[in-house]
């Protein structure tokens, strides 16, 4: 800056004044290519940043939606047991106690709702932050929005189930049936308490309208869900497929 503070005050002390326009028109154009230059430099900066911002979040994205694949495919297949379960301790109703199978007193005692635990923070933080506009696809953009919508109704759906299950499957449960059977039969410790303790009543159990209903309302409350999970296995399998592209 010193040099060319000397060379212009050379030029007028000269009295060069068309040199020294032309002088200062260049040392002007000078400057505007190096702010240019630095403005593309900063830009291509920018663009790396997000480049490698939109790759993180891709690969969150892809391991998420892989986990709830595995986790919706163990789903579909516990809720299909589940139903299967239901409709046999249906079809215990009008047994006697003694003509039941200890297969068939298990069926009607599993009744524990195994958790899922569909993972979503991923999506929820490119839903709620800028992360959202760094994707260019407009269609992946909606099967992201859409893909959430689906887990809440999932999740809500479970909940359905839980509470069925807590609030009216167990207290009913807990009516007609003795810890006692699951005592061993073979040890003399509890020889006195299989003996002389209330047994279980699994024909009244069965019986009564109250349980009835709380069977029949998870039965088709798990039907419910076995829809949702096959619906929201399929945009999964979508979604993954359409971030493969996009990365690709």
């Amino acid at each position: 800056m010193k040099l060319f503070r000397k060379i212009r005050r050379n030029l007028i002390d000269l009295r060069k004044f068309k040199s020294y326009a032309l002088y200062a028109l260049g040392e002007i154009i000078l400057i505007v290519i190096a702010v240019s230059i630095a403005w593309k430099i900063n830009d291509l900066s920018d663009i790396q940043k997000n480049n490698s911002l939109v790759d993180e979040i891709y690969t969150n994205l892809h391991d998420e939606l892989t986990t709830n694949l595995r986790l919706l495919k163990r789903s579909l297949e516990e809720n299909t047991e589940t139903i299967t379960s239901l409709e046999n301790t249906l079809n215990y109703v009008g047994k006697n106690t003694n003509e039941l199978t200890q297969g068939a007193k298990d069926t009607i005692l599993n009744v524990a709702v195994k958790e899922v635990n569909l993972q979503d923070s991923s999506v929820k933080s490119i839903l709620s932050t800028a992360k959202l506009e760094l994707i260019e696809s407009s269609k992946l953009k909606d099967l992201i929005a859409t893909y959430l919508t689906k887990i809440e109704q999932f999740n809500n759906q479970d909940k359905k189930n839980k509470n069925i299950v807590e609030n009216k499957i167990k207290p009913t449960l807990e009516k007609f049936i003795s810890l006692i059977d699951m005592l061993p039969d073979n040890d003399l410790k509890y020889k006195h308490i299989k003996e002389f303790g209330n047994k279980s009543d699994y024909k009244t159990l069965l019986a009564t309208k109250e349980y009835q209903n709380s069977i029949i309302d998870r039965l088709l409350q798990t039907k419910i869900q076995l829809g949702y999970a096959r619906t929201l296995h399929s945009k999964t399998k979508i979604l993954i497929t359409k971030l493969q592209e996009e990365i690709e």
